[in-house]
């Protein structure tokens, strides 16, 4: 490993490594695996590749960075950041945490095949820190090699960038760079390895901190390690809180449960199934982070998980995603508390965040709806009834929303209008529309009706409504058989549809002329095809 002199056009990337400047770190220098004691990190060296190929860059995300199209498009570029080369000033570390598991406690986990290159202030005076994901082994990656395919690193870095655009808080994606190397994965562990093309993502936040990371130290007893990280987290990331002290510890963590709740409510907003809610994948700052078998709801069903591992208990199924941030809360809660001491403040934090989420959700359908406001004494009922109606027919969630949209409330007695008019703008959503039933079609109008007569209670005209509606509500998101076939693609040297999706999906809420066919349900074909519907934890 050696540094390039730095070239002209990275001269923005200013690096000032606060984490390992101010964090202790493992003494030992070799990149075996092993327990590291007392520490937030290990120094540790990306792998050499052979070929580093760029596919695809997030311009936006580049521009905020401070780096041109020009430098993003050279070959310094994809081998800086596919690890080949540092720039002055780069110091890579891998971070040490632990975590729960699918509800269960792993000890110490660790960024196994991220490699954190360091963090950066752009001109702005806004932090970020860039991580590289598939750059090779680390003392934390256990029995893997830590290296990422390019099937997986095309979804990463796909839908790091849609939820960015879509609103939803997220870390983000720089670039999605070829290693020229063959990575070895048995994609269903079932016992059939095969190579493929190996990749690695760059992947940008403020901070890569998870809940995790408070939660090893707390559980080796290594409090004055956990103190030091919580006094760092909020000097760093939290500076607006004060200086650390008890009572500022508490104002952070109600804070982390405010941030966590808005970043649930946006992913039921969307249909987005995290897939692996562990809290090693829980960000201190309510981004959404480790894009593995994530999945979109098309079909809207509350009991989908996209995760094969998670196929038996579901436990991070679509409907349990709030349950489970506030489980993972009452971790943090535990991890944090030896520096408290506070039972009943943890506690009365943590019921704070069920009142969040519930008064966020209940607004965020009341946008979905259009409607001005949530009343409870009617739009309680009116989206309980509504969750129930989506349910009892195969609904696509996202077309459904956009459909809704076009109901017109001009209806003079919508007693006696027929139940097909009624129907007629929602039926596109419907996966067999020839098959509802008279039952289903019934039900559907008299909600239908009862909704028609909530809105004209509000008296907005349905255009301003419309608009609104279709501001909350995607036409395009990343529906997973749609990745499915940009993997493809890529994976024969085709690359095109990587970077036609990513600019789709930058103005997901917008009708685009010529992409009609990006904003359909999800083919028969791909109803149980591997990639289209449930994938494993494999990268």
């Amino acid at each position: 490993m050696y540094f390039l002199s730095k070239p002209k056009l990275f001269e923005s990337l200013n690096f000032d490594n606060r984490f390992i400047s101010e964090l202790p770190g493992d003494p030992e220098t070799t990149n075996t695996r092993r327990q590291v004691m007392r520490s937030c990190y290990s120094p540790v060296q990306p792998k050499q590749v052979t070929r580093p190929e760029l596919i695809a860059y997030s311009p936006e995300l580049a521009e905020a960075l401070g780096l041109s199209p020009e430098a993003c498009k050279t070959a310094d570029f994809a081998q800086v950041f596919s690890g080949n080369r540092l720039l002055p000033g780069m110091s890579p570390y891998a971070m040490c945490y632990g975590g729960h598991q699918f509800g269960n406690w792993a000890g110490q986990l660790g960024d196994g095949r991220a490699i954190n290159l360091g963090e950066i202030v752009n001109e702005a005076g806004k932090r970020w820190a860039l991580q590289l994901k598939g750059a090779g082994p680390t003392p934390y990656s256990r029995t893997a090699d830590g290296l990422a395919v390019l099937r997986s690193s095309i979804r990463e870095f796909l839908c790091s960038e849609a939820m960015y655009h879509l609103g939803v808080p997220t870390t983000r994606a720089l670039s999605l760079i070829l290693t020229g190397e063959q990575v070895v994965r048995d994609m269903f562990y079932d016992g059939h390895p095969k190579q493929e093309a190996g990749a690695v993502v760059c992947r940008v936040a403020p901070s890569f901190t998870r809940f995790g990371n408070f939660q090893l130290p707390a559980s080796r007893g290594e409090v004055d390690v956990l103190r030091q990280l919580l006094d760092f987290t909020i000097r760093t990331d939290f500076p607006h809180l004060g200086k650390p002290s008890k009572e500022t510890y508490l104002i952070w963590f109600a804070e982390v449960c405010r941030l966590t709740a808005e970043m649930v409510v946006h992913w039921m907003r969307v249909g987005f199934v995290h897939g692996v809610m562990n809290t090693d994948n829980m960000s201190i700052l309510g981004l959404t982070i480790d894009y593995g078998p994530y999945g979109w709801l098309e079909d809207y069903d509350p009991d989908w998980t996209p995760n094969t591992t998670d196929a038996n208990g579901r436990r991070y199924r679509f409907g349990n995603q709030p349950a489970i941030a506030h489980w993972n809360l009452y971790q943090l809660a535990n991890a944090i508390h030896p520096l408290i001491e506070d039972v009943p403040a943890l506690e009365k934090i943590l019921g704070d965040y069920l009142k969040i989420y519930e008064q966020s959700q209940q607004s965020m359908m009341a946008q979905k709806l259009g409607l001005e406001g949530f009343d409870p004494e009617t739009d309680e009922a009116l989206i309980e009834e509504l969750l129930e109606v989506l349910q009892i027919a195969e609904t696509d969630m996202s077309l459904f929303y956009r459909n809704l949209a076009k109901v017109q409330t001009d209806i003079d007695d919508l007693n006696t209008i027929d139940n097909v008019q009624l129907l007629k703008p929602l039926m596109d959503a419907y996966y067999e529309p020839e098959r509802l039933s008279d039952a289903v079609s019934a039900r559907t109008a008299d909600w239908l009706r009862t909704y028609i007569r909530r809105l004209k209670r509000d008296g907005q005209p349905d255009k301003l409504r419309r608009e609104r509606m279709n501001a909350v509500n995607p036409l395009y998101v990343l529906r997973n058989y749609l990745a499915q076939l940009a993997i493809d693609k890529s994976e024969q040297g085709d690359h095109s549809m990587v970077k036609e999706l990513l600019d789709l999906l930058k103005h997901p809420y917008d009708e685009q002329a010529g992409k009609e066919s990006y904003a359909k349900k999800r083919p028969d074909w791909a109803r149980h095809r591997a990639g289209c519907s449930m994938l494993s934890c494999s990268s």
